[in-house]
């Protein structure tokens, strides 16, 4: 077990550890464009081993291990009992579409839970993901709840759609933990506009950071086109407590307080040319991927 820590305030207690930009499916919506000819970056295993020492060092207590999809990442398992033994929490976000024995042993461990995206119904699950997914996602989705393996799943439903319905079938599956997300506007699900922070909650950074493949640092797995340092050339801690990061959280209240996207163009929904519509997310919405209560998670 890792030491206990006295945590100092700003201090994130929860890190994505977004492994791999490489997935079996091309969902439409991807928030950070994985698909089959992504690739796992430039971190090395001692990269992220050295990140996890360094997190658990300052005070994190929760990890979520994600991507693309990160059962596809060969040195996922060997850093999740890393994490482990550093006495951290880990959630591992998979799409579920191959989970092998060894997986399930390692997900079945203490300290380790499960999430995952669910689309609805077999014809608009396998329209979102490209692929005919659906049978395994669920199945495995199955497996875990009779293997008594903490998931939770977020439904991604249209606009039109209030997603309730999906909700209680999966519930009536056993899953305990469902809850009803939307697509945010980043990756794919962007259509080539440039990121902003209309689709943000306007918490990232409040507890929280995010680390790419290549090392690079954001405020969260949302935003990581607000780029704040990178793990392989500076410590974790200095960048977390670097201006950098403070700028970044600050552009990210700012717009939000002002219900004003900041560099978003005229037509954005809060943009300079309708100030006096309300901007959604809620201000006040809590966010915090990987937590109980929380309804903010990405989607592979």
């Amino acid at each position: 077990m890792a030491p206990t820590v006295e945590k100092t305030p700003g201090t994130p207690q929860f890190l994505w550890l977004d492994l791999t930009r490489q997935c079996q499916l091309k969902c439409s919506h991807c928030h950070n464009g994985s698909g089959p000819d992504g690739a796992h970056g430039s971190m090395t295993a001692e990269d992220w081993t050295r990140v996890l020492d360094e997190a658990a060092a300052v005070g994190v207590s929760r990890v979520q291990f994600t991507g693309g999809e990160i059962t596809m990442h060969p040195d996922a398992p060997t850093l999740i009992e890393h994490a482990l033994t550093l006495g951290l929490k880990v959630e591992v976000y998979s799409n579920l579409v191959h989970v092998d024995a060894d997986w399930w042993q390692l997900l079945r461990q203490q300290g380790v839970s499960l999430a995952t995206s669910y689309y609805g119904g077999e014809a608009q699950h396998n329209a979102v993901t490209g692929r005919p997914s659906h049978a395994r996602t669920r199945a495995n989705i199955a497996k875990a709840v009779s293997e008594k393996i903490p998931i939770r799943v977020s439904v991604v439903s249209d606009p039109s759609d209030t997603g309730e319905a999906v909700k209680r079938d999966l519930q009536t599956m056993g899953v305990r933990d469902v809850r009803v997300d939307h697509v945010r506007p980043f990756g794919r699900a962007a259509d080539g506009q440039k990121p902003c922070t209309d689709g943000l909650c306007g918490r990232c950074g409040d507890g929280r950071a995010s680390i790419d493949p290549y090392g690079q640092v954001s405020p969260c797995v949302f935003s990581t086109w607000m780029g704040v340092g990178n793990v392989q050339d500076t410590p974790l801690a200095a960048i977390l407590d670097g201006p950098e990061m403070a700028q970044a959280n600050a552009t990210i209240r700012q717009g939000r307080r002002l219900g004003v996207s900041l560099g978003c163009g005229p037509n954005s929904p809060c943009g300079p040319d309708n100030q006096d519509k309300p901007c959604s997310p809620d201000t006040d919405d809590e966010c915090g991927p990987g937590t109980p209560g929380s309804d903010c998670t990405p989607r592979n």
